[in-house]
């Protein structure tokens, strides 16, 4: 959880500068941790580019991985992405 924090201070400048590709980061050692919001916090960088080149097939993955938790916000934010 404190590696999703991390991410989220960077995404949003929290106490340090907005730094998107660290925030990435940060994301991905929670989403590789089975984090459920660090996997729907790294699909939402992917799928809007932030920090990494937009990919559409890597948010996807992301928010598939959250959603395999029965998290609905992930089943939410797969039904809304452009395909």
């Amino acid at each position: 959880m404190a590696q999703n924090n991390l991410g989220q201070m960077y995404q949003k400048g929290l106490g340090v500068s907005p730094d998107p590709v660290e925030a990435v980061k940060w994301f991905k050692k929670a989403a590789e941790q089975g984090l459920a919001a660090g996997q729907n916090n790294l699909g939402w960088m992917y799928e809007y580019g932030l920090g990494v080149s937009k990919n559409y097939a890597e948010a996807k993955k992301w928010y598939e991985k959250r959603a395999e938790q029965g998290k609905s916000l992930a089943k939410a934010n797969l039904r809304n992405m452009p395909l």
